[in-house]
């Protein structure tokens, strides 16, 4: 019986010493997560592509008709990137009331003005709201549709 007493205290202070070095270990390990670096960056900017929904080819029609009217000199690529949208600005703010920066950036003020030719001329029926929601996006690409000439 006197075994049986030592065996099972044993075993206990066993397993006391195997909880007190895992809760070390799992201390260890949250205190060096606390020092770890974020894995999301809260730094991120503005897209540099934003293609309103069209699919590269239809993109490319739009780059090649800047490119002909409004100074685009990038690569017909299918990315709507800063170049293409400073391009697209230019022609907004020549006939579409744009009046922000030329900045390549797709902000409200560029989709407002975007709006207003896809109303007049490709389909659109939404308000002139600044978000580039369905309905703009699917006149953006009855727009790229009538470019698809210039290429």
């Amino acid at each position: 019986m006197r075994a049986n007493i030592w065996t099972r205290t044993l075993v206990s202070a066993g397993a006391v010493v195997g909880l007190a070095a895992g809760s070390l270990a799992t201390a260890g390990t949250s205190l060096a997560a606390s020092d770890a670096k974020p894995a999301v960056r809260s730094d991120v900017g503005v897209l540099a592509v934003n293609n309103l929904g069209l699919s590269t080819t239809q993109a490319r029609y739009v780059q090649c008709w800047i490119q002909d009217y409004w100074g685009y000199t990038g690569a017909l690529d299918g990315q709507l990137g800063t170049n293409s949208w400073k391009a697209l600005q230019r022609w907004l703010k020549a006939h579409w009331g744009y009046n922000d920066s030329i900045d390549g950036i797709v902000g409200p003020n560029t989709i407002k003005a975007l709006q207003r030719d896809l109303k007049a001329y490709h389909g659109y029926t939404g308000a002139i709201d600044g978000i580039a929601g369905s309905g703009t996006k699917a006149a953006f690409k009855d727009f790229a549709a009538d470019s698809k000439q210039y290429c």
